[in-house]
């Protein structure tokens, strides 16, 4: 008899934020900011574990509160500013295999991403059944065409391809960003590749509303804004 496949969702919330402080759990409309990521991740109803790695324990109890499961505490090495996001993955997989626990399929989620709902992440997990996917990614369009940027050169700007100049933008090729909210897998997939995949990856398009990267504080309000404007929009 085939066993039963398994996923985990796994929140990467780090205590350390220059930038913005307590970024992981500063409140955002009402509730720390984790707290969307837990909830979308429990209320897609299709991971078997929903953990957070953290090396933070304040946020590691905020973390309990809303429902997640914290087994373990990160460890030092993945917790300093030169570890990536796949070296923390990577650690959670082998601490849980060290307690007998293996997972076929699992989600990486920002703990920063409140546009993230359990329906999105539903879908997203179903569509690694596609023929050839290893990995599904949300994604948006850049709003204005990046062929068509400029450089620093000097004290001046120039273009940086000249050759896009005499192109009307609806003719070049649309291109698209990582959304930067989460990203699912199939883990022997992910494990064979060390944490770096870049090919057989299928995206979940999203509109300009449902995405805003948060480095700072602007960014922060832009992002409470359009996620008040969502809210009414549904």
């Amino acid at each position: 008899m085939e066993a039963e496949s398994k996923s985990i969702a796994i929140i990467t919330a780090r205590g350390g934020s220059k930038r913005i402080p307590k970024k992981n759990i500063k409140p955002f409309c009402g509730k720390p900011i984790l707290a969307y990521s837990i909830e979308a991740a429990l209320q897609a109803g299709c991971f078997d574990r929903v953990m957070v790695s953290t090396d933070s324990e304040e946020i590691g109890q905020i973390a309990k509160e809303y429902g997640a499961e914290v087994p373990f505490m990160r460890s030092e090495k993945t917790a300093d500013d030169f570890a990536t996001t796949a070296d923390v993955l990577l650690e959670v997989l082998a601490e849980y295999g060290k307690r007998g626990e293996e997972f076929d399929r699992m989600a990486c989620i920002y703990p920063t991403a409140p546009f993230v709902t359990g329906e999105r992440l539903r879908s997203a997990m179903k569509m690694l059944d596609g023929d050839g996917t290893r990995m599904v990614m949300p994604v948006v369009a850049f709003s204005y065409p990046p062929q068509r940027g400029y450089v620093m050169r000097g004290q001046g700007i120039e273009m940086k391809w000249k050759e896009n100049y005499p192109k009307r933008s609806q003719d070049l090729e649309k291109m698209y960003h990582d959304a930067g909210q989460f990203y699912c897998y199939h883990v022997d997939a992910y494990l064979r590749a060390e944490g770096v995949i870049l090919e057989g990856i299928s995206p979940m398009v999203l509109e300009e509303l449902e995405v805003q990267d948060i480095d700072s504080e602007t960014d922060w309000k832009l992002a409470e804004l359009k996620f008040q404007m969502g809210r009414e929009k549904a």
